[in-house]
């Protein structure tokens, strides 16, 4: 009995103590913070050049949901006592478009700026996943869990919803996003 009690005692320690710099939970939020800026980078793109009213809707929602969930994880970095931004640069990210992509959406035609993002934005979707579900795989951190959860969620019907409006423009899906380069989230610490 002592020894069941000791265990869930040094099991609630290392849940309730701040996870450390280079830890998976640190690192999930560093990098998703920094892949959901780029999502809410084209979304005001495509809120402000859409004539689509369904559309300009979804990239609001886009904005605002990403947006919150940008300053829940900053909050706990803050509440973690670290810094938003680490000692390394922050890898490639899975799904991530290019600079020169995004400058397209600011140039395309309406309707090609439309298709482009939405295309842009399931391979984001795609890779967002793909790091959320990373961060399950590494963490039993409550809030951390709670959130790469809803991430996961909420991409998978938004992907769904934005292949239903491609397909009303007569367009494709993309191909699915390369799980590109994940591997420095698994630094976990002991």
């Amino acid at each position: 009995m002592l020894l069941l009690v000791t265990a869930l005692a040094v099991f609630w320690l290392s849940l309730s103590r701040a996870p450390a710099e280079g830890s998976p939970e640190v690192n999930f939020s560093r990098d998703m913070a920094a892949h959901h800026a780029q999502a809410v980078e084209m979304a005001l793109i495509a809120r402000d050049r859409s004539s689509d009213e369904e559309l300009r809707r979804f990239a609001l929602d886009i904005m605002l949901t990403q947006q919150a969930q940008i300053g829940q994880m900053q909050g706990w970095l803050a509440a973690w006592g670290l810094p938003l931004s680490g000692p390394q640069p922050t890898m490639q990210m899975p799904g991530m478009a290019t600079q020169q992509q995004i400058n397209a959406l600011q140039t395309l035609p309406v309707a090609e700026m439309e298709t482009s993002f939405l295309q842009l934005m399931i391979r984001h979707h795609q890779g967002g996943i793909a790091m959320a579900q990373e961060a399950l795989r590494q963490t039993k951190r409550a809030e951390v869990t709670q959130l790469a959860n809803a991430i996961v969620n909420s991409q998978q019907s938004e992907i769904a919803y934005m292949q239903d409006l491609l397909k009303r423009r007569g367009a494709a899906s993309p191909t699915p996003a390369e799980p590109n380069n994940i591997e420095h989230m698994e630094m976990a610490t002991s």
